[in-house]
């Protein structure tokens, strides 16, 4: 079955940065776009950026522009959330997702990975 996988999180101060890693099993991600969500504690879900699987089409929430690098690597079936100038406010849990290019719907969810960032 499909299974995504986040690791990388942790905690760090202010400005400094960490790189999120979700590998991505259980079948071929051709035709799929993966993304990058975060829910802060007693907060909604937040949508962070996202990339077609085939690599382009990158996008990233206002948020994040300009300090957070969405990236992947076929060869390992993994995409990357590099995350610079960490702000207390980036304190989440980080979660992948992965939908069909052509669906509105987020089918598949890691399990997610806590960051932390302190003043």
């Amino acid at each position: 079955q499909v299974q995504l996988v986040e690791s990388g999180g942790g905690s760090v101060q202010a400005g400094g940065s960490l790189r999120l890693s979700c590998a991505a099993s259980g079948r071929t991600f051709d035709g799929y776009r993966m993304g990058w969500f975060r829910q802060a504690l007693g907060k909604e879900r937040e949508f962070v950026g996202a990339m077609d699987w085939s690599g382009g089409n990158t996008n990233t929430a206002d948020s994040v522009k300009g300090r957070f690098t969405i990236s992947r690597d076929n060869a390992k079936n993994t995409m990357y959330l590099q995350m610079n100038s960490l702000k207390p406010e980036d304190t989440a849990v980080y979660y992948c997702a992965a939908r069909l290019r052509i669906s509105s719907k987020w089918d598949y969810w890691g399990q997610g990975t806590q960051v932390t960032v302190s003043s």
